[in-house]
């Protein structure tokens, strides 16, 4: 199978539900997105790849509560190659002008990063740049703590795991970036960017999200999306770098 026949498949076998973006918010309600992705391939080569994401907001006057869960998983000629969990949950409060504060919680677990677990807590400051009815752009800078428990990964000789050797868990104080970037390009076409970066002595962690999504019909679009997952300090024969590609039919719920 062909990529352009691969990347047809999941785009048909794709859901998304997602908020309209720019009309207010109404306060008081949780909106946001769910999102899934499948791909099955066969022939010469057999590859299953499904990832899930679901991202939630509610605005209460000043607060601003934010949910996000992910997950993904991965599998190539039978041995699995993928397998992420991640979730985060964050509260915003306005102040005065363009300005905010935030605190929250983010882990990840991924089977194939070189780390049993990330865990931060963290706080801090951010400001919108940017925030009008076409594009939104907003930064934070914060600091928390961290435990991270490194995992180094035996491989036989086809490449399947075999064994996973933890390490020591380790804590260690961090510093917290943050970009969240949203654009409407034309009255059916948006591009959205979020990129999160946590450093510390032990790791330093970025993950950046960019996505276009063109609208099909006031319910659905077509949304194309790059991900990237970079550590710095991986276990010994672990990639740093992790990147995703995906194909989302998104449906809109208001």
């Amino acid at each position: 199978m062909n990529r352009a026949h691969r990347t047809a498949l999941l785009a048909a076998m794709t859901l998304v539900s997602t908020a309209h973006a720019d009309a207010p918010p109404p306060e008081g309600v949780w909106l946001g997105t769910g999102q899934g992705g499948l791909l099955l391939s066969s022939g010469n080569t057999s590859s299953t790849s499904l990832n899930a994401k679901l991202d939630l907001a509610r605005v209460d006057g000043p607060w601003k509560n934010v949910v996000f869960v992910g997950g993904l998983y991965g599998k190539n000629n039978g041995i699995m190659s993928g397998e992420r969990i991640e979730a985060r949950y964050h509260v915003d409060h306005a102040l005065s002008g363009h300005s905010f504060w935030f605190a929250g919680v983010d882990g990840v677990r991924d089977l194939f990063s070189g780390f049993a677990y990330q865990a931060t807590v963290a706080g801090g400051a951010g400001y919108k740049f940017i925030d009008n009815d076409s594009t939104k752009l907003a930064g934070t800078l914060g600091a928390g703590y961290q435990r991270l428990e490194p995992q180094a990964l035996v491989k036989d000789a086809s490449g399947a795991v075999v064994q996973r050797i933890n390490g020591d868990a380790q804590g260690n104080i961090v510093a917290t970036a943050g970009i969240d970037y949203a654009h409407t390009l034309t009255a059916s076409t948006r591009l959205t960017d979020k990129l999160f970066v946590t450093s510390g002595s032990a790791n330093t962690a970025a993950t950046n999200d960019v996505a276009i999504a063109v609208s099909i019909s006031n319910r659905l679009a077509l949304s194309v999306g790059y991900g990237v997952r970079y550590n710095t300090k991986p276990a010994a024969g672990v990639k740093k770098l992790d990147q995703v590609t995906t194909v989302n039919i998104v449906y809109n719920i208001r």
